[in-house]
């Protein structure tokens, strides 16, 4: 089955999903079977895409207009194909940049291992990033000071940090703003996020709340 999401990223009326919600019509999707956000791609917790992804069942197809209709995070693109993938469902871009992805062939595959590779160094360089910036913070003699709660940033760089063998923990703690119990409460050893992690990065924004556990 064949399911279409579309975005846009402002809802005042100056832009629509007409010419998305036409391209996947005649691509052979229902019109019962689309969904649609008016809400930024940098935004992981849209409510249309959210709905998307649950109905999505094992030999099903997602079908975007443009790739950066699902998002303009690299990390999160490559995140939600690979969890579809792991589903039994696929992802295909009708038409722009990433309009050659279709993950139930072979060609379409090797062109999103292209994205995940190079997710993988936009990664590695984040996290060169901050230990360049830890090592400047230590240099100026910036300490830790209270800890507070993980956010989106915080667990994304230390996400980031954690996969970098040369991370020093106290110095990334201490730049975050956290104590170890509550990085390695959100984050493994070797960067892989925790269940406490993935709920701050799915929580709505108009829920979170700032938090002083240590």
């Amino acid at each position: 089955m064949l399911m279409g999401y579309m975005r846009v990223s402002k809802s005042d009326g100056t832009q629509t999903t007409d010419l998305q919600r036409a391209a996947l019509l005649e691509a052979g999707i229902d019109a019962e079977l689309l969904y649609q956000d008016h809400a930024s791609g940098k935004k992981d917790d849209r409510p249309g895409l959210v709905a998307c992804l649950k109905s999505l069942r094992d030999g099903d197809t997602l079908v975007v207009w443009k790739l950066d209709r699902l998002g303009r995070d690299l990390h999160h693109l490559v995140n939600t194909v690979h969890d579809l993938t792991a589903r039994g469902v696929g992802l295909k871009v009708l038409t722009g940049q990433g309009a050659a992805i279709d993950t139930t062939t072979a060609a379409g595959k090797l062109v999103f291992g292209i994205f995940a590779a190079l997710a993988e160094f936009e990664r590695e360089l984040i996290s060169e990033r901050t230990v360049a910036g830890l090592a400047s913070a230590r240099a100026r003699g910036r300490v830790g000071g209270r800890p507070f709660t993980m956010t989106p940033t915080k667990v994304r760089t230390a996400m980031a940090a954690m996969g970098n063998p040369e991370t020093n923990v106290g110095e990334l703690c201490d730049e975050l703003g956290i104590s170890r119990q509550t990085l390695y409460r959100h984050v493994s050893p070797t960067g892989e996020i925790r269940a406490d992690g993935t709920r701050i990065l799915n929580r709505p924004a108009s829920v979170r709340r700032t938090s002083r556990k240590p």
